[in-house]
């Protein structure tokens, strides 16, 4: 089993920045794609990023290109997103999430992932 918890949601202003953290415990040595996805009120969970560690590829949504960064750190089983130049629209509950299989496709399908975390809450203001 995996389990996923993530970390370091908060209110900030717009412009600013924030890192998230996932810590992965259980079978982490069968994990090998981490996402992160997120959740606005009202809308349909979406795809924001994902890296896939056997592949060395990473992918963003057309949405937070630029912006976001995602990075791992694979000594400490935990996967980092690194928020910068935040807008009130980037508002959202932010989940991490892997899928049970080495690969997937499409990598933005959040039907595909087994694993998700609980979710930390990002609010932008304007």
């Amino acid at each position: 089993q995996v389990q996923l918890v993530e970390s370091g949601g908060g209110l900030v202003q717009a412009g600013g920045s924030l890192r998230l953290s996932c810590t992965v415990s259980g079978r982490t040595f069968s994990i090998d794609t981490m996402a992160w996805f997120r959740q606005a009120p009202g809308k349909e969970r979406e795809f924001v990023t994902a890296n896939t560690r056997s592949g060395g590829s990473t992918y963003y949504a057309d949405s937070v290109k630029g912006r976001f960064t995602i990075s791992r750190d694979n000594a400490k089983s935990t996967a980092y997103l690194q928020m910068n130049s935040l807008k009130p629209e980037d508002t959202a509950v932010y989940y991490c999430a892997a899928p049970r299989t080495i690969t997937i496709a499409p990598i933005s399908d959040s039907e595909k992932y087994s694993y998700w975390g609980q979710g930390t809450q990002v609010t932008v203001s304007s």
